[in-house]
């Protein structure tokens, strides 16, 4: 009778390890796909100026047609990635495309004392700012999933229930895409 219970209790303290290993699992998942989320918003927030700032822009300087395009270009890009790695890259084109668009901006006095311009401005600056904070905290959230993944016994789990490690969001992955644009007229 004594192996027995010992047999049973030793199943049921499995049972246990094993489910909140994978409660564990769910909750970094969740954890990671609500910071993902807010990841979006932002990004989606930043999708939404870029037209009224484009315009904006364009009313003083309509002749700087290829800028206008590239920075069209590079949103439709970042709005239609498919996954993680390709969002980056496209947020580090539209990055470099609006920062072309600004530099264009400072060859045109009048554009620069705009009001309607230097609110948009501001906007974009602290949706640039949100998005960083969204992405520090997505990728923190993606580091502790990833290592429960990758750690024992916890790997056991994540193996047993095909949990699997997250890409992080990364931008500016070089020091070439980091560089200022340098735009001389």
């Amino acid at each position: 009778m004594t192996p027995l219970i010992i047999f049973l209790v030793l199943i049921g303290l499995g049972l246990v390890i094993v489910v909140f290993f994978y409660n564990g699992f769910v909750k970094r998942i969740q954890r990671s796909e609500e910071a993902w989320a807010d990841i979006d918003v932002q990004l989606k927030r930043r999708y939404d100026l870029i037209p009224n700032l484009v315009n904006t822009v364009k009313g003083y300087a309509s002749h700087e047609s290829a800028t206008f395009e590239k920075v069209t270009e590079a949103r439709a890009a970042a709005m239609n990635a498919g996954n993680i790695a390709e969002q980056g890259a496209a947020e580090n084109m539209l990055t470099g495309a609006l920062k072309s668009l600004f530099a264009v901006s400072e060859a045109y006095p009048d554009l620069k004392a705009n009001q309607n311009f230097l609110e948009l401005q501001r906007e974009l600056s602290d949706t640039e700012n949100k998005i960083q904070a969204a992405r520090r905290f997505y990728n923190a959230n993606v580091q502790d999933l990833n290592t429960a993944v990758a750690t024992f016994p916890g790997n056991l789990v994540a193996n047993m229930f095909k949990f699997k490690e997250r890409e992080y969001f990364e931008l500016a992955e070089n020091a070439e895409e980091r560089k200022v644009v340098d735009v001389k007229f």
